[in-house]
């Protein structure tokens, strides 16, 4: 006799398709996972949640000491704390969830291998609670930030401040879908998994979050393409614009950076689409 079932599991379906509407109703799962990624990311230390803020700033202080005293890098003008500081709370954003994303199927494979629920929801939570993570840090930069503006005489705030949500919709969709790609092939190549830390590393330093865009620009005209090619530097860039009135604002860099994110992101789920389905057999 045939049966009405409430939910079929099939493996089919477009490999563009995020399936929301399944994510949906997992949306209880999801919220699990983000409340455990969050609760006991720092179970069982001494600091506990302060962890979100003696990161930032010590990695602040770092630089400031370094780079700003050291080495001397201008930060055009704006106080160096708030210049380090706005860029740390953009790339920790993006590299918490490339690294994360990036073992979604390595992490999770015993239990992908007992129970069926959409695997998007892991990467996703990854990325939801990230930015939580990221709103906490960024109440910190918001607090260096009014005392530098009172004790300095204030930032020439623009209308460009308005991108933020946007620029925090690229930077997560970036880390997501870079994530999906190095987790889906990490499924064949472990190798991968070693390049990841030392690979985001390296990024940082080809993004202005320790040095202003035009810096290189007037210092090396002929290799700024290599900055400029990097997405990150117009969503990072254009934070800084918009909170300090310096820098490097220029819309066909965005442009470039949102159309990137769309195709890196698009993919990114293509790829583990793919992968998803088989992917057991394989690991």
């Amino acid at each position: 006799m045939e049966q009405d079932w409430d939910i079929i599991i099939e493996n089919k379906g477009s490999l563009f398709s995020l399936n929301l509407k399944e994510v949906w109703r997992y949306r209880d799962l999801l919220v699990m996972y983000v409340r455990r990624d969050i609760v006991t990311l720092y179970k069982q230390t001494i600091l506990g949640p302060a962890w979100f803020f003696i990161q930032p700033i010590l990695t602040t202080v770092m630089f400031m000491f370094v780079f700003g005293g050291i080495a001397g890098i201008s930060t055009d003008g704006v106080p160096q704390a708030v210049f380090y500081l706005a860029g740390l709370v953009c790339w920790n954003y993006f590299a918490d969830c490339l690294s994360k994303c990036s073992e979604t199927f390595n992490a999770n494979q015993n239990i992908f291998g007992k129970v069926y629920f959409p695997r998007l929801v892991v990467p996703i939570s990854i990325a939801v609670s990230n930015m939580i993570k990221m709103g906490i840090q960024f109440v910190l930069f918001l607090v260096v930030y009014a005392y530098y503006a009172v004790t300095t005489g204030g930032f020439n705030v623009n209308w460009t401040l308005c991108l933020f949500p946007v620029l925090l919709l690229m930077l997560g969709a970036l880390g997501l879908g870079f994530g999906l790609i190095i987790s889906s092939m990490t499924t064949k190549y472990r190798d991968l998994r070693f390049l990841v830390a030392f690979g985001v590393q390296l990024w940082m330093y080809a993004t202005p979050v320790i040095y202003p865009l035009s810096v290189m620009k007037d210092n090396y005209p002929d290799k700024i393409w290599v900055i400029v090619a990097n997405p990150l530097t117009s969503i990072v860039e254009t934070f800084k614009y918009g909170f300090t009135g310096v820098g490097v604002f220029d819309w066909s860099y965005l442009l470039y950076s949102t159309v990137f994110t769309v195709v890196i992101l698009l993919l990114g789920i293509v790829v583990f689409n793919r992968v998803q389905k088989n992917f057991m057999d394989v690991i």
